[in-house]
């Protein structure tokens, strides 16, 4: 994800900075000449206090999961095909929550919490896809990560018995699917009227371990015609980009529709609609059962400063978590040792399978650890281990 920043302005003067309050355009001005010519990741950014949202980017991965029927929906499918489609349908129906405003009023965006090194966020979905559950654990310091642009996506398919029987390796990580996801390029407009919103551009694609890609190109309103946020992606097999098995259409805020072959003109074989589709509430701990380094009571005072409009207990608050944060850190090396991960573990130089799947499906991609941090994977023999307290002794601030 590379985001970027447009600061020029498409009115007239006189509308700079309306929508900031009078007694924040000061701060919202120097903002503005601080990113004038800023080039990098925006988690990195000081931003004024009053810009802040009131949610961690720990707690977007569960804008992933807001339809948990969509989410598991492949690994019940049989054919190979049908079941990549399925992957990009659930990967679209993400983009809404995870890119557009949470509260739908456009030019409404807010610059989310940078996560602490070790902060979690744990919940739950309970629908009539049973339970799914959420584990996210922010396990790099932000400062470290110069790329955040592929995410990795592990299923097992529905095998039959005689199929496993035939396997060479018949044993259940052998049936397993791997997809490697890149992720947009973020462009943030309105900010010089002090109302940000997000369009992606570029293109992404999607790379399965059974021989499918996607490869999704996103467009914004231009000059003359247009739409914002829309998008085009098609599926095909990998290395074939022109023999097109289907199209999917659409604004990815608003609705999309799945079309067979290549084209406007094929067989319509399913549709999503974003702003319809009921989403199943994510269920967390209440607070007085959360952990310390939980996301929720990490940030608890930051978050009630925002909601208050105190700006002064706002950047106190923040400070004091920074300010531990780093005391953590030098502590940690002065005595040698790293930070305990308590579900994730970094992988193994030796899974190349990365490389694998971007040189297959993903053009011109590639994953360059030492910029993200390091490659990090699921552990479940640490997870069955972790319970809170998660870190006992410690405090995030």
């Amino acid at each position: 994800m590379s985001p970027s920043l447009n600061t020029s302005p498409s009115g007239s003067s006189k509308d700079e900075g309306a929508g900031i309050a009078p007694q924040n355009k000061g701060s919202w001005s120097s903002f503005l000449k601080s990113i004038a010519s800023f080039n990098g990741d925006l988690s990195s950014m000081t931003a004024p206090p009053f810009i802040l949202g009131t949610l961690s980017l720990t707690e977007f991965s569960a804008y992933w999961t807001q339809h948990p029927s969509v989410f598991i929906a492949p690994a019940s499918e049989p054919d190979p095909v049908k079941r990549a489609l399925l992957v990009l349908k659930w990967f679209l129906s993400t983009l809404k929550p995870s890119y557009s405003t949470r509260n739908d009023k456009y030019g409404s965006e807010k610059k989310p919490l940078n996560p602490f090194l070790g902060e979690l966020f744990l919940g739950k979905w309970e629908d009539e896809a049973g339970t799914t559950e959420l584990v996210s654990e922010q396990v790099s310091r932000t400062i470290h990560i110069k790329q955040i642009g592929h995410a990795l996506l592990t299923l097992t398919p529905p095998t039959s018995s005689s199929t496993i029987a035939r396997s060479p390796d018949p044993t259940p990580s052998a049936q397993k699917e791997t997809y490697l996801i890149t992720l947009p390029n973020i462009h943030i407009e309105g900010l010089i009227y002090g109302k940000p919103f997000v369009e992606l551009n570029g293109c992404t694609y999607i790379s399965s371990s059974s021989g499918y890609a996607a490869k999704i190109d996103y467009s914004g309103k231009g000059w003359v015609s247009g739409k914002k946020n829309s998008f085009t992606a098609t599926l095909y097999p990998a290395g074939k980009e022109k023999e097109i098995l289907y199209t999917v259409e659409g604004q990815w805020p608003e609705a999309f529709t799945i079309r067979q072959g290549a084209g406007k003109h094929g067989a319509v074989v399913d549709t999503f609609n974003a702003r319809t589709q009921p989403i199943t509430p994510l269920t967390v701990p209440a607070l007085d059962q959360q952990d310390a380094w939980e996301a929720n009571k990490a940030w608890d005072k930051v978050i009630t400063a925002i909601t208050k409009g105190d700006m002064d207990a706002t950047n106190a608050a923040k400070s004091r978590i920074e300010n531990a944060q780093r005391e953590l850190r030098r502590k940690e090396a002065a005595e040698g040792r790293d930070w305990e991960r308590k579900f994730f573990a970094r992988a193994d130089k030796s899974e190349e399978w990365w490389d694998r799947l971007a040189q297959q499906g993903c053009p011109g991609e590639r994953i360059e650890s030492e910029k993200t941090g390091g490659v990090w994977r699921f552990d479940e023999g640490k997870a069955r281990e972790a319970r809170r307290p998660f870190h006992e002794g410690l405090s995030p601030c």
